[in-house]
């Protein structure tokens, strides 16, 4: 089987979820989206009010930041995967509860068997806490190499911290981070 036919077979898996209370009130499984074959993966925590409207990750505010960040970087989003921690929006964009992550984590996690990324880069401390399992804030792991099942994972802000917190210092730093991938994407080559 491809990796589209699995991937298309777990989306359709994740569209009928009802493991968690979330799916009362989505509009839509924001599942992922990008390039199959993918050497860099974008890990958001989940998705908000339109990308739930859309059923497709990053397509509002944060999207389109995310894009002219990739773009920096010389890559087009049609080039990444991008995906989230959970599938289905959190009511008022909370954060995500620990129950609803353990239900939608396993999916998360056979995306990236299948998609079999060299990078990914997650994107804010909740992604970043919770594919990693671990409890540091994003501060202390910014731009620092981690290791996710042999895959290197480099840690960042999110996007839409950037749009709250858009000072030269913060911008400066995640393009620090991106040429990190950029460098380690062209080693790889």
């Amino acid at each position: 089987m491809s990796k589209q036919e699995q991937l298309e077979n777990l989306s359709c898996t994740v569209r009928w979820c009802s493991l968690c209370e979330l799916y009362f009130k989505r509009n839509n499984t924001v599942f992922g989206d990008g390039y199959v074959d993918a050497d860099l993966m974008l890990i958001g925590e989940s998705p908000g009010e339109r990308e739930d409207a859309i059923g497709k990750p990053f397509v509002g505010r944060s999207g389109k930041l995310l894009e002219k960040i990739l773009e920096y970087i010389k890559l087009d989003r049609s080039k990444v995967y991008i995906a989230n921690i959970i599938k289905c929006r959190p009511p008022d964009n909370r954060n995500p509860k620990d129950e609803e992550v353990q239900c939608c984590i396993p999916y998360l996690e056979k995306q990236i068997d299948i998609i079999k990324p060299k990078i990914i880069v997650t994107l804010g401390s909740v992604a970043t806490q919770r594919l990693l399992g671990i409890k540091e804030n994003i501060s202390k792991l910014k731009g620092t190499w981690q290791e996710y099942k042999g895959i290197k994972v480099l840690p960042t802000f999110h996007p839409s911290y950037l749009l709250r917190q858009y000072t030269e210092e913060n911008r400066e730093s995640v393009k620090r981070d991106f040429d990190k991938v950029r460098a380690a994407l062209a080693g790889m080559q």
